[in-house]
Order: C-alpha cells, then structure tokens, then sequence
C-alpha cells in the first residue's frame, strides 16, 4: 500500500488520488493528515501539500483540491514532455505540475459549470473546452499524467509496483438503436407520411425500396442485428445495444415501441448482450418521463436497467446526472463531444460524478467515450476516419486503457455508404485484444 500524507483531506483530494492511484494505476492508498503515522510507516509514502514534512517524495499542491464551490481559475497550459499540464509548482515537487488539481479539473468537468456559449441542442461543445483549445483533445492526458507519477514512484519505491498488476487495454462497442428500422415497423401513420414525403421529393428508389420492405420481400435497411449478434460471437471485445422507448426528435424516426416485434428484437439482442437505454430527449427535462422510460426497458428485458446514453448526447451538469443517480441507473456513456472526437473528461478510465454543487462523490461511473461515427459525417473527417480512429486506439493503448465507441446499427447496413465502419467494427477492435 502507498500512504498518502496531506494536511487537509478533501472530498477533492481523496477523489483525485483513488481515480489516479486505484482507477488507473490499480495502486491501494491510504491517506492520512497524521505526521507521526506518516513518520511511523515503514512501506512506500509521499506527501502532498505545500511543503515536505522531511525528505520523503513529495509532491506539492496548487491548493486547488482545497479549494471549495465554483469560481473562475486561472489555467495556464504549458508543453510537458510529450503531452500538456497546467497546476505549475515549485522545484522542490517531484513533478513539476500538481496532476492531481489538474485531473480534478477535468474529470470534474469543472469548465462545463462556467460560463460558456452552448449549441442550438443546449450541449457544451469541443470548441469550447479547454483540451480543444490547448491541442490536446486527443490524448487521455489524466492516464499519461497518473503514469508519470507511477515512474517517479517506479524509481523510489519498485517494490511497490512489484505488488501490483498493471491494468490491461479493454474495448466496449456501443451501438445506438435509435431507429431500428426505417420502413418497417412504422405505423400506418408514419408510413403514409414516409411515402407522401418520397413522391413531393422524387426519391423513387426509396419509395421503391420502401414498398419491398413493407411487402416483406426485403429486409429493412437499418435492420444489421443479425450480423451484429452473429459479429459479437466473434469478438473479443465487449458490446452494449441501446434503444430509445420514447419520442425521437422527428415523427419520421420515431417508433413504436409497444409494438410486438420490437419488443421481441430487445428479447433477442438482451439474450446475447446488455442492452442499455437511450433517454429520450424530451424526457431530460422530465425526471417522471425518465423514470417510465427507464421502467419500460425493464418490463422488456425482466432485468434492471444498468447502462444509459443521453439523446443528441446531451450532458447538461449537474442535473441531467442527479436524475440518473436518483433512478438508479448505474453507468452513464454520454462523456463524449458531439462535434469532436477526442476525451472529454481527459481520460480513458471510467470515473465516478463528482457533484460539484455539493462536493461529494456520487455513485454514478461515467464511462469516457472517444468518438462516435455521427461525427464523421463532417467533410473535414471525409478521407481521415479510420486513421482518427487508429489514432484514439493507438492513444489509449499507450495507457492501457478503456476504448469506447459509439456505432449505430445505421452504419451496418447494406445500402450505408460507408462501409468503413462494418471494417472498423469487425476488425480493427479485434485486432487490438
């Protein structure tokens, strides 16, 4: 075990250290702001705060981690070897950054709480954040800051590191059901509105296609679940479906989800994976609607709801998370930028919500999410998406940790133009487990 010593023990500060030290590193601490236990152990310690005890490792505090509420912080990011920090301190530090208020900074999502300019959806965008307009949006730089303080630790004390089991790279494949088909399964309603609407616009061959499907002499486009089960009997990496039980943003997405077929697809996909929920957009703002939303899933599968995703991927801090925490969903996987691929919170490590309102450590794991293929419809990503992708993986790799994507079962379909991402999917996940 390493002992911590700090003068003050903060919701801050023992939340900064167990994400660094346990989440990452799998190193077990204890803390402790008594000098003559401190002085008294005889195994692997370090101190934190303003100045050393003795001549023990230390390093020094920013004082951020002391600090209590939300106020405007002065962030200075500069070059540090082949990543970036901010949270400078003195010479006498064993690192010249306190990584431990910078990670705080960001896993807390401490920007999101400041004022910001948001898009037209309401969510905080790449361009806004700080990891965007310092360069460093696509390195996990909370896990390559932790394993730098793990090889100052390496040189004092290697029997320590001896003791613990080095943390493995692990990928989840999320895929977003949002709209599981896109003629089947509709209603007469939206059915007719979907043919009125190929007629004024002159698209024949969807209408066309739309008709086999209907008449059940095709199979509906966005219907890949086949080949995604038959897929993950393949893979080595682990998968979670999400559906979405109520209203889409458009009547032509939206489904009908008491319908029998669509509860028997959720039966089908629950049989061989997790199946997750995506809350609709109109129930963020509707604790109540969350709630049926997150019960109706549960009547489906028989089996409590574990995993969710925002719509749109909105996160709006702190409250959308209280709601979550307060239905008794477990993990969330909306800690991802809508516009940009890249790590959000800087890491690749799920972490825990820290309500900054209240200061405490919640129970919700956030689970960090490195890009989405929706992104990638933009032209700036049109010849570059599987070497973004090759870069994310190669990134969290060097730290060993947990690759997060999210698919659509849109993206698997015969008629997508992009078969890049059946490649991706299939292969290059595999490739690196």
């Amino acid at each position: 075990m390493l002992l911590i010593y700090t003068p003050k023990i903060t919701p801050r500060v023992e939340y900064s250290f167990k994400h660094i030290c346990k989440r990452i590193l799998n190193i077990e601490i204890g803390l402790t702001n008594d000098e003559n236990d401190f002085r008294s152990y005889e195994g692997a310690k370090i101190s934190y705060g303003k100045k050393p005890l003795d001549a023990e490792v230390f390093f020094q505090s920013a004082g951020f981690l002391e600090q209590q509420g939300i106020e405007t912080v002065e962030i200075i990011v500069k070059p540090w070897e082949e990543t970036f920090c901010f949270f400078s301190v003195s010479q006498i530090s064993s690192l010249p950054f306190d990584i431990f208020s910078a990670s705080f900074y960001m896993l807390s999502r401490y920007e999101e709480y400041l004022p910001h300019v948001k898009d037209e959806k309401g969510r905080f965008t790449a361009v806004e954040s700080l990891a965007h307009k310092e360069g460093f949006l696509m390195q996990p730089v909370v896990d390559i800051w932790a394993y730098k303080f793990r090889n100052v630790l390496l040189a004092h004390f290697p029997e320590l590191l001896l003791e613990t089991k080095p943390k493995e790279m692990s990928i989840t494949s999320l895929i977003e059901a949002s709209e599981p088909f896109i003629y089947a399964q509709k209603g007469i309603f939206r059915t007719i509105v979907g043919v009125l609407t190929d007629l004024l616009n002159g698209k024949f061959r969807k209408l066309l296609t739309r008709t086999k499907v209907i008449l059940r002499l095709k199979r509906d486009p966005y219907d890949t679940f086949k080949w995604i089960v038959n897929t993950l009997k393949h893979s080595n990496f682990k998968v979670i479906v999400f559906f979405m039980l109520g209203e889409a943003t458009s009547i032509n997405k939206s489904m009908n989800f008491h319908r029998k077929k669509l509860k028997l697809l959720i039966k089908y996909i629950n049989d061989y994976t997790e199946t997750g929920l995506i809350f609709s957009f109109k129930s963020l703002k509707n604790p109540e609607l969350l709630k049926k939303e997150k019960k109706h899933l549960e009547s489906i599968t028989h089996r409590a709801v574990q995993s969710s995703i925002n719509a749109e991927l909105l996160v709006n801090l702190p409250e959308i998370y209280r709601q979550l925490i307060e239905i008794e969903v477990r993990n969330d996987y909306t800690m991802v930028f809508s516009d940009m691929p890249g790590f959000r919170a800087g890491t690749c490590t799920p972490f825990l919500f820290y309500d900054l309102d209240y200061e405490v450590k919640t129970p919700l794991l956030l689970h960090p999410v490195a890009a989405h293929t929706q992104m990638f419809s933009a032209a700036k990503y049109s010849n570059s998406k599987e070497r973004t992708v090759n870069e994310l993986l190669k990134a969290v790799a060097s730290v060993n940790g947990h690759f997060l994507m999210i698919f659509s079962n849109k993206d698997f379909s015969s008629d997508s133009q992009s078969q890049i991402w059946k490649k991706i999917y299939s292969e290059k996940l595999n490739s690196y487990n």
